[in-house]
């Protein structure tokens, strides 16, 4: 069999380029870890951000999050793309730290202060296929603050689904790998949560 069809046999996951950096990781090369997290801390502190809404809780989560990769090393066994694996990781800390803190104490998030991945996961919202868009004249920190304030109204599932699907453009079957859930559920709890959204934002939008 030839080597272009052979890679087309494997499964997409072992194709991607992060599952290779990480088996890299695994044989002892240190450069290859140090190209994971610059790759992906900065979207870890800004997922983290966006559920905790405390900088400096989300840059300890990232960190965690890379220690336990590192940690996991030798044991490493590509099942599914690397993202995918890592966010799951991240999925659990997430919980943990929130189940520790019990009922937080919501902070106010600045748009200008929400990281280096900004209010993406906010416009991306309003950029949703269900036509999310404003019905009045509101500035665009305003917007994003009044989306922020409602996707704080979702339970913890459901704010991570959709921060994965509108954060990390991830799809059903990643997010369900992720959260450990069929791409069925994603789906249904993603549609719950469209629902609320709309219900929070309904004197915004059409």
């Amino acid at each position: 069999m030839a080597t272009s069809e052979l890679k087309a046999s494997q499964p997409a996951y072992l194709r991607d380029p992060d599952v290779a950096l990480m088996l890299r990781v695994k044989a002892g090369d240190d450069e290859a870890f140090s190209r994971l997290v610059t790759s992906y801390q900065d979207r870890l502190i800004g997922l983290f951000f966006h559920l905790v809404r405390d900088r400096a809780v989300a840059e300890d989560l990232a960190q965690e999050t890379f220690l336990r990769v590192y940690r996991a090393r030798l044991g490493y066994e590509p099942r599914a793309k690397f993202s995918t694996w890592l966010f799951h990781i991240a999925h659990n800390l997430a919980s943990n730290k929130r189940r520790d803190r019990g009922r937080r104490k919501e902070v106010k998030l600045n748009p200008s202060d929400s990281g280096p991945m900004g209010a993406r996961p906010e416009e991306q919202i309003l950029k949703d296929k269900s036509s999310l868009m404003p019905t009045r004249q509101v500035d665009k920190a305003e917007l994003q603050k009044i989306v922020q304030e409602a996707l704080t109204e979702l339970n913890e599932r459901q704010q991570m689904a959709v921060l994965l699907n509108k954060f990390e453009g991830m799809s059903y079957a990643d997010i369900a790998e992720t959260m450990e859930m069929t791409p069925a559920a994603v789906k249904s709890l993603l549609s719950r949560a469209r629902e609320t959204l709309r219900g929070k934002l309904e004197s915004y939008v059409k």
